[in-house]
Order: C-alpha cells, then structure tokens, then sequence
C-alpha cells in the first residue's frame, strides 16, 4: 500500500476513534485518549454544515497529532474567549477542505463544555511564515484555520501557509 493511502486511512480512521473519546469528553470526563498510547485527547468539535464537514480537534498542534486530526494551538485562546483561537491541520487531509470555505461560510466550534460556538467566514489568505503573524490579541472571539500552501504541492512543508478567519456570532 503507497504512503498517500496509507495517510489518509489513518486519517479517517482516526477519527472514528475520536469521536468516541469526544463522547467521554463531553460527558465529563477529562483528557480522554482515543487509544491508549495517544499523546493527545480531544479538545473540541468543528463542524461545516453546508461542507458536511465533521471533525474532533485534538489538544496540540504537533506533527503526531497533526496526523489523527486538526490539532488545537494551546497557547491560543480558548474558544470563545477574546482572541484567536487557532486550529492548524494538514492540507492533504482533514484541512483540504478550507480551499471550498468562502467568506459567509458558517463554522461552528464545540468545546469541552458543550458549548456551541457560531463561527462566519471573514477572509481566506495565503501568507508567508517568515514575514506573516496571527494577531492574537483581539478584543472579540476570533477562529482562524491554518494549513499548508499549497493544497496540491508535491512537496510537503514549504513557507506559505492558507489562513482561514472567521469572526463569533452571538446566538
């Protein structure tokens, strides 16, 4: 079986077994492994209606967590708290569907407390990671999805990276 297959079974195989741990996260438990190895437990649930899109974001946005599912950037803010929360994933799988999201787009972004947090569409960009930053400290809630650029490159890595920020919606 060629390395590409076996990424991405593995990537969707994953999240099988993260949507089970994510049932014991929000049913209260804390730091729940989807196997018992793992180094990381989910932390949240992104979802894309009009995408069919159905993820659990892992806590980390390390290479190993990277290829389970998106991966959550501890020292970002907390969902729904002031500032940027940011979700980094591979552009091969899990996040190859930001290149489809357009400026309206809703996201929603479920934590650990179950709470619901409605997400639009702000800007899509492809920026450098020599000379480019994510503000971080805004005075509202703000999600931004960062992947690798670009999305059919046959090479992996690089330095431009495609960033997706929404603004919160209050319901």
């Amino acid at each position: 079986m060629g390395r590409g297959v076996w990424i991405y079974l593995k990537a969707e195989l994953a999240q099988v077994l993260l949507q089970r741990a994510w049932a014991g996260t929000v049913a209260g438990q804390q730091n729940v492994k989807p196997w018992p190895w793992a180094d990381t437990w989910p932390v949240a649930r992104l979802t894309v209606p009009s995408k069919d899109i159905d993820l659990i974001v892992l806590n980390g946005a390390y290479g190993r967590t990277l290829a389970f599912g998106p991966g959550y950037l501890e020292s970002s803010a907390s969902p729904g708290s002031r500032g940027t929360t940011i979700l980094t994933g591979h552009r091969d799988t899990h996040f190859r569907f930001l290149q489809r999201l357009k400026a309206g787009d809703e996201l929603l972004l479920t934590a650990e407390d179950r709470q619901p947090h409605r997400y639009r569409v702000r800007s899509a960009t492809v920026v450098d990671v020599a000379s480019a930053s994510i503000r971080q400290d805004t005075d509202t809630p703000q999600l931004a999805l960062v992947t690798c650029y670009p999305f059919d490159a046959i090479n992996p890595g690089g330095p431009l990276r495609y960033v997706v920020m929404a603004e919160e919606e209050t319901f």
